[in-house]
Formats: structure tokens, sequence, C-alpha cells
């Protein structure tokens, strides 16, 4: 039985890597990783400097567990000693490996966005970013099992098999674009909107040369506000809505955080708790700890799709460390006016 269930899952794997139908790699704390959401949200935190590493692990209840980790670094750069505007850089790397195959991605995307000061009283501003690089897809074919490999009942991985397998690695470029709106209402109500097209250029990502299997565009938008409650508490919201090749995706949460100790405007310690929900797939807890540079993120996935019965509710669970600061340099944002989009 056991042996069964590989065949069937290393099939699925394969016949999945081979017509590149396969999701784009999403993450619960989707608002921690602000590249794979918008490139123009680049550099939209106080500080000059930005790191945000994530690690995700999920159905491990039910088969071989999914696995990626990303990491993704920003720096600010103004434009001009007497300007509100400002660009930022940054670098987006991720990896995602599924299942007996291991089918995995890797992704290398480099990310540059322009921030255009609209009124530096109200903090508004007006951003485009472009993402765009490298990415490598393949699998193990060692790792696959076939059933022409089981002679008189037996399975023996020496045995040959009649499978004809396509090369098991392929490069491509891959492209985005997004542009936002961010201001402030009111006594510190901030909030934004953006629009972003991922996989404008549509690379072609099939393994076998002669298909013409073309990743399709993505159209994501993005929603977030911030109001506070007291001097120390503040409710946080978030949302994406996103359109790919015919299906669509929401999800979306909040988060109420308690200041425990504000050194700065936004540098002290809190802990904030609060839940997402992804929609017809999974119900998501959240719990986060900033401590001054330092913020650590929790969440855990609980599966509410049709693979309930076989999860029984357990999804995975998501770790985000990230680490932000500014820099003892002429150009520091230090003095500068605060980015609303950093809720």
């Amino acid at each position: 039985m056991i042996a069964m269930k590989k065949i069937l899952m290393g099939a699925g794997l394969l016949a999945l890597a081979m017509t590149a139908e396969a999701q784009d790699i999403n993450f619960s704390q989707f608002y921690e990783l602000p590249m794979l959401r918008n490139p123009a949200l680049a550099g939209t935190f106080r500080g000059d400097i930005r790191g945000t590493a994530a690690f995700r692990s999920q159905w491990g209840s039910v088969t071989t567990p999914f696995k990626t980790a990303s990491l993704g670094t920003e720096l600010r750069l103004g434009a001009g000693a007497n300007s509100d505007n400002y660009f930022a850089v940054g670098m987006q790397l991720t990896q995602d490996v599924a299942g007996d195959s291991r089918l995995s991605r890797t992704q290398a995307l480099p990310v540059l966005a322009f921030h255009k000061s609209l009124n530096g009283e109200t903090d508004t501003y007006l951003s485009a970013g472009f993402i765009g690089g490298w990415v490598q897809q393949r699998f193990d074919a060692a790792a696959l099992t076939f059933s022409d490999q089981f002679v008189n009942g037996a399975y023996s991985p020496t045995n040959p098999t009649r499978q004809r397998l396509p090369a098991s690695n392929v490069t491509y470029m891959d492209a985005g674009a997004g542009i936002t709106f961010s201001s402030v209402l009111g006594y510190d109500v901030r909030y934004y909107a953006g629009v972003a097209l991922f996989h404008f250029n549509q690379p072609k990502v099939a393994f076998d040369a002669a298909s013409d299997i073309r990743l399709n565009q993505k159209l994501m938008i993005n929603a977030g506000l911030s109001a506070p409650t007291s001097d120390l508490d503040r409710v946080i919201l978030y949302g994406d809505l996103f359109f790919q090749g015919g299906h669509r995706q929401f999800q979306g949460g909040a988060m109420y955080r308690h200041g425990l100790f504000e050194a700065d405007d936004d540098y002290g310690v809190a802990l904030s708790l609060g839940g997402f929900y992804r929609w017809g797939d999974a119900v998501v807890p959240v719990v986060k700890l900033d401590y001054y540079n330092w913020g650590v993120g929790l969440t855990y996935d609980m599966n509410v799709s049709k693979l309930t019965k076989a999860s029984t509710l357990r999804g995975g669970f998501e770790l985000t460390v990230q680490y932000r600061n500014f820099l003892n340099v002429r150009s520091s944002s230090a003095n500068k006016v605060r980015c609303p989009v950093s809720l």
C-alpha cells in the first residue's frame, strides 16, 4: 500500500511538473513578504535596510512535506537631500521543494522601486516597482517509482522502466511590475492599495523543450490598513485578491497589535495576535512578537479544503524572522517622513 501511494504521488507530481501548472509560491504571512505581493511595496518600511526570512512546511500529515524557504532584502535610497522621494532596491530569493520527486523551483529576482511623494504632510506616495530575474525548475527522476518496476509483486529501483521522461531541469526568465498608492487619514490611520501583474512575459516553463507551455499571467490586487485604538494599540488589516489562468483566490485577515514598550514611532516591543483566511483552503491563526529591530511571526494553517478528511485540519506551520534598521549615512531616511505602508 505504501509503495502504491508513492507511485501515485510520484506520477502526480511528475505530471504537475511536465504541464507546469504548479501554483506560484505563496505564504500565509504574505504581508511580511511584500516583493512577492507587489514590487512597488519594496522599501515601504521605516528604516534604511530590511531583511526577511521565511520557512514553511505543509502537508506533512498527508504525504512528504512540501517545504518553502524565502529570503528578501531591501535597501532604501534617498532621491535627494531636500526630497521626500526615494528609491528602493531589493533581492527576493525563494525555493520550493514538493513531494517524493523533489519537484523544486528556485527564484532569484532583483527588485527596483521608486516612491514619489505627493504630499509630505500626509505621507502620501505613489509608488512603482519592477521585479525580474531567473527561475530554475527541476525534479529528481531517480526518486520516482513506476508500476513496471514491480516484478512478480516485488519492487526494485534497479528494475528498468519503459516510461519516457523529459529533461529534469529547465531555466527561464520571469518578470512583473506594480503600482501602489499610500497615505494617512485623520489621526494616524495608515492605508495603501495597489495592483501588480506578474509573469507578464509569460515564460516558457515546460520540461519538454518541444512543448510550448507558458506560465499564465497573474494579476494581484493588494490592500492594507492600520488604525490606532489607543496610544499603544492598533488594528491592522491585510488583503490580497489574485487572478491567474481562469482561477482566483482571496486571502486576508486582521491582527491586533499591543505595544508593550514604545522606544520610537515604530520601534519597540509589541505583541500581535490575529487570524487570516485563505478562501476555500485554510484558517490561519497568527502570533507575532516585535522586539526593537527584530520581528518574529508564527502561523499554522488549519486546512478546511477538500483534503480535510486526509489532513484532519493539519496543513502546516510557517515561521518568519525580520530585521530592520537605519544606517549611519548621510542619505539615511531616519529624519524623513514615515512611509505609511509600514503598518
